[in-house]
């Protein structure tokens, strides 16, 4: 029975967690004898179905307060304390569950250092635990990231504590080697795995859509805005563009709030939409993907795993990127809108009205579908995993390197 740990980034919304499961289960089912253990903040791990052969250890939970800015989320104690407590509680874990490889979501010491000691440890008392580093394919702005890494030390990391990284993008969107200045002993470990394709469908299309009483002739507007905690101002807008919305537009919208917006702001959103025929809101679900492709047109924030599912499913979309504290979505989504892949609006330039005209110039469009991505990532992903549990990996020759 092979080991793995993975340690998840999760101080904010679903994002993080939501990949950790997909990357979780799929490796599990793809991987013989594989126990997985998960060592995760989230708040909403417990909402999600976890298969036998995968289990996890929830640690205290944190929030972003600004870049690189964290408090506790829930209990009344400083920083300090509890990023000790995650620390332990990790070191803890590796050393009673001993993994034969570890994987560290994004931050290469994790939040505030919390996993140096342990991957100190794990180099000097467990030389046979391998360590991957995986990267989503941009974390910020390069001048922003570029300084973070260099302050915290995590080019260091890379080079004397991680055997691989592995970049869930392409370098044709985003290269984080020559964007963010790697170095040439953390460059040589780096592998791209290609973008994340949506989790299966739990329901097909014609059954959502009857659920949600869309007729032959009608449109069904799919508004999410991930885990919610910044997404009332998007959601908000989209509910004022249906004052103004052509009688004759046959639109039914289906708006996600996620499960962090606050309830006043939630109640704010019901009293606002529900005046409308024609509108569904929900709070949560686990199947947002079903909900997606059952959806002729996405409005949405621009969060990672959003616009896999949106590419990955062949939707037209309407991609509103949070912009602040971190620059992450907004670059994604303008690169990806230079190649025709979606549709982007600034949130600083976002207004009912601008909204509303982008969305019926998506709806009436009768263009062909887009261009989609590399959807690789997880057998890719699968098959490094697989060759360093193997102790068969042998880096690929980098072109990269010889420019």
């Amino acid at each position: 029975m092979k080991r793995l740990l993975i340690s998840s980034h999760d101080t904010f919304g679903l994002g993080n967690i939501r990949r950790i499961m997909n990357i979780a289960t799929y490796l599990h089912q793809a991987i013989p004898d594989l126990s997985i253990l998960i060592v995760t903040g989230s708040p909403m791990i417990q909402s999600f179905r976890i298969p036998k052969g995968i289990d996890y250890i929830k640690l205290p939970c944190l929030s972003r307060t600004e870049n690189e800015g964290y408090s506790a989320k829930y209990l009344d104690s400083k920083i300090s304390e509890v990023i000790r407590l995650r620390s332990d509680l990790i070191l803890s874990a590796v050393l009673n569950f001993k993994p034969d490889l570890m994987l560290v979501d994004k931050k290469p010491y994790g939040v505030k250092h919390e996993l140096r000691e342990t991957l100190n440890l794990v180099k000097g008392y467990l030389p046979n635990t391998r360590t991957i580093l995986l990267l989503r394919d941009i974390l910020d702005a390069p001048a922003i990231t570029t300084k973070a890494w260099e302050d915290n030390g995590y080019y260091e990391a890379v080079k004397s504590v991680y055997d691989l990284v592995l970049v869930l993008g392409t370098p044709d969107i985003f290269d984080p080697r020559a964007e963010y200045g790697f170095p040439i002993s953390a460059s040589e470990k780096v592998e791209f795995c290609g973008y994340l394709q949506p989790q299966a469908l739990l329901r097909d299309r014609d059954a959502i859509r009857r659920e949600l009483q869309v007729e032959r002739d009608e449109r069904l507007i799919l508004v999410t805005a991930g885990g919610g905690e910044d997404g009332h101002a998007l959601l908000q807008t989209y509910t004022k563009t249906l004052q103004h919305m052509p009688p004759r537009t046959r639109i039914r919208s289906l708006i996600v709030t996620g499960p962090e917006m606050s309830e006043p702001q939630r109640k704010t959103l019901n009293q606002s939409a529900l005046r409308f025929p024609g509108v569904r809101m929900l709070e949560f679900t686990n199947d947002l993907p079903s909900y997606m492709n059952a959806s002729d047109l996405v409005v949405s924030m621009g969060g990672y795993n959003t616009v896999c599912e949106i590419l990955g499913l062949k939707k037209r979309a309407i991609i509103v990127p949070r912009v602040r504290p971190v620059e992450e979505q907004w670059i994604r989504a303008e690169r990806m809108a230079s190649l025709d892949l979606l549709t982007t609006i600034h949130p600083d330039l976002l207004t009912p009205q601008g909204l509303l005209d982008t969305i019926l110039v998506e709806i009436s469009s009768d263009q062909p579908l887009r261009p989609t991505l590399d959807l690789t990532a997880l057998p890719t992903l699968t098959n490094h995993v697989s060759m360093l549990l193997d102790s068969t990996y042998e880096p690929a020759h980098l072109e990269y390197l010889s420019h």
